[in-house]
């Protein structure tokens, strides 16, 4: 009986030890903001928004490299109260895609992004400006 309950614990510590490396390392990239905005996390990369009166920046990661948005589409809606604007992202250099225009924002604001990025299926991140 002590044999099993030995084997059992040193069983246990071994695959803790061996899989909690593993596992932080896995779930242990950066999400702090790069370019000072907000940072989601979407189920196919990192966003970043930047959002400002008369343009709107959205940047994006892989596990903090930057990943590409050539020939990538997408847009963005943001809603502030009742005020609803959806707008056109477009690639703006290698990791980032931008909209220009005039755009109501403030504290409360919430924007969700639809991006499909090229060899990539839809995603949406959702931002939530304070």
């Amino acid at each position: 009986m002590k044999h099993t309950t030995r084997l059992i614990t040193l069983a246990a510590l071994t695959l803790g030890v061996a899989i909690t490396p593993a596992a932080f390392a896995a779930g242990n990239h950066d999400h702090s903001p790069k370019h000072g905005g907000i940072v989601a996390e979407g189920k196919a990369f990192d966003a970043e928004l930047v959002a400002k009166p008369d343009l709107i920046t959205v940047h994006f990661s892989d596990h903090g490299k930057p990943m590409m948005t050539k020939g990538a589409k997408g847009k963005i809606t943001l809603l502030t109260g009742a005020d609803k604007t959806e707008v056109e992202l477009m690639p703006a250099g290698d990791s980032r895609m931008e909209a220009n225009g005039k755009f109501n924002l403030s504290a409360g604001t919430k924007a969700v992004a639809e991006i499909t990025l090229e060899g990539r299926k839809p995603s949406t991140v959702r931002f939530a400006i304070k």
